[in-house]
């Protein structure tokens, strides 16, 4: 079986030839290009492996493609506000759009606005989700990172504000940039800003982990799927790589450019605006306000390709091409609905759907797919049970066990008994 297709996906700000461009992301062959519009920083997501959604800069629409079919006119997703940041659900049944300083969640499957959330003080700047979709996490120009448990805002009493999780607020400037690990709850979050820092979180605690500083404002993080290596661009286009297994112990930690120049990343000529990493981390790919893509050996620090585009680039990614994007033929599986900008939707000048069928996708799904905490569970119980087996032999096997040795000391005893008895007869028998 063929190994999947990794392709990077780049969007730039002035959009002359194609609004966003897709391309293999080891031979460098274009594969697609999707035109209508310029999509904004942070402002790129992939809808359920059918849809490319991309937030229009300083406009108050989403642009959507089919993924296959690159020729058409883009649907637009009309919005309350200019969209700052967008992000959906790995499960493909929540867009999650940042609205000035407003959190704005849809469904999907109806098109509904199902909360708006403002917590933010400032403009939201950055929305990402858990790789389970319990949580999503925002970041603002108030110097706020909040984690938000999605159970819990759907499941507000309607008269209440949504409470986040957690508020980190150990950030002095505007956050640039988050990326969340794998875990789903149990994740760690690395959050860049332009006080010179870039921060790692802990989702289930809230706790701070680690926390680097360095000589410039870092406007871009990422990290590799085994979160071995963190990624950080900065703003005068160097991109620093911090090792975060050498560091055990420390929550505060410098980082000399002097003594670790070998973890360096040097060719951009503005700020690095965003980076992505390879499935197995070996590449590493950042796209930079000097107007090129570039791919980079995380190993040896050397760029091995250099893609010049029309404008800064304001969104760069790597991701395992889905099927759809493969595969002329397909098609979506349903077409996306009228998404409402408004809470009470018709009430508020929404247009009014009568006639239709309403199709709640995806809740077959919830219920039966087992969360992250439920896995963690199973484990530890498979794992005492196999230790208890391995040990002891399970339960049935300890009891013949403990027979047998009891048959074991009965018999001992017996022959300790015999030969006492023996030597008792020898020493007290009379002399001939």
């Amino acid at each position: 079986m063929a190994a999947p297709m990794e392709v990077a996906v780049c969007t730039d700000s002035a959009a002359q030839l194609w609004s966003c461009v897709v391309w293999e992301l080891h031979s460098g062959a274009n594969l697609l290009t999707y035109r209508g519009g310029q999509a904004g920083p942070r402002g790129l997501a992939l809808l359920n492996g059918e849809y490319l959604l991309a937030a229009q800069l300083g406009k108050n629409y989403i642009s959507a493609w089919e993924l296959q079919r690159k020729d058409q006119l883009q649907q637009k997703i009309m919005c309350p506000g200019p969209v700052t940041c967008l992000t959906t659900s790995p499960n493909g049944l929540y867009v999650l759009a940042g609205i000035a300083e407003s959190i704005y969640l849809w469904e999907v499957s109806t098109g509904n606005l199902l909360v708006i959330l403002s917590r933010h003080y400032q403009d939201v700047s950055c929305l990402q989700f858990t790789g389970d979709s319990s949580h999503f996490l925002s970041g603002g120009k108030d110097c706020l990172v909040l984690a938000w448990s999605l159970c819990s805002v759907l499941q507000a009493d309607p008269s209440r504000t949504p409470a986040p999780r957690h508020v980190w607020s150990r950030h002095t400037l505007p956050i640039t940039d988050l990326h969340c690990g794998f875990g789903g709850p149990l994740a760690r979050v690395a959050t860049a800003s332009l006080d010179q820092t870039v921060k790692l979180w802990e989702v289930s605690s809230g706790e701070l982990l680690l926390s680097v500083l360095f000589d410039v404002g870092i406007m871009a993080v990422t990290m590799d799927l085994a979160e071995h290596h963190m990624f950080c661009g900065g703003s005068d286009g160097s991109i620093f790589q911090v090792d975060l297994c050498t560091w055990p112990g420390q929550r505060e930690k410098s980082f000399q450019p002097e003594q670790d120049s070998g973890k360096v990343f040097r060719g951009h000529r503005n700020q690095v605006t965003c980076l992505s990493v390879s499935t197995d981390g070996s590449v590493l790919l950042s796209g930079s306000h000097d107007e090129t893509v570039r791919l980079w050996d995380v190993q040896s620090q050397q760029c091995l390709r250099t893609v010049t585009l029309k404008g800064p680039v304001t969104n760069a990614t790597i991701m395992l091409a889905p099927v759809s994007m493969l595969s002329s033929d397909f098609r979506p599986s349903l077409p996306l609905p009228h998404f409402n900008k408004h809470l009470l939707g018709a009430e508020h000048g929404d247009e009014l759907h009568h006639g239709g069928l309403t199709l709640r996708l995806g809740l077959h799904q919830q219920g039966s797919e087992p969360s992250y905490l439920e896995r963690a569970e199973q484990l530890h119980s498979v794992m005492c049970s196999t230790m208890e087996k391995n040990v002891l032999g399970g339960q049935d096997q300890l009891r013949i066990r403990v027979t047998e040795l009891e048959d074991e000391v009965r018999n001992l005893r017996k022959i300790n008994r015999d030969l006492f008895d023996f030597s008792t007869h020898i020493i007290t028998r009379p002399a001939k």
